[in-house]
């Protein structure tokens, strides 16, 4: 993938983060009902989270001091 493919995936999965934040945040308020899918978006926020970090890794040259 080159430079302008890394910077629009990682657009999109930044959003996707932002809106299972959302989506967590408004489960977790309406009390423990499903706490399975509760669960689910948090595990898949940390994988985003981790795939976003490895992206910008890519992006960020690496600077020798």
């Amino acid at each position: 993938m080159d430079d302008s493919q890394l910077v629009a995936r990682l657009g999109t999965l930044r959003m996707e983060h932002r809106d299972l934040d959302d989506a967590i945040t408004a489960l977790s308020a309406d009390g423990p009902r499903d706490q399975l899918q509760l669960a689910r978006l948090k595990k898949r926020k940390l994988l985003l989270r981790d795939e976003i970090a490895v992206i910008e890794d890519q992006l960020i040259p690496d600077i020798i001091a």
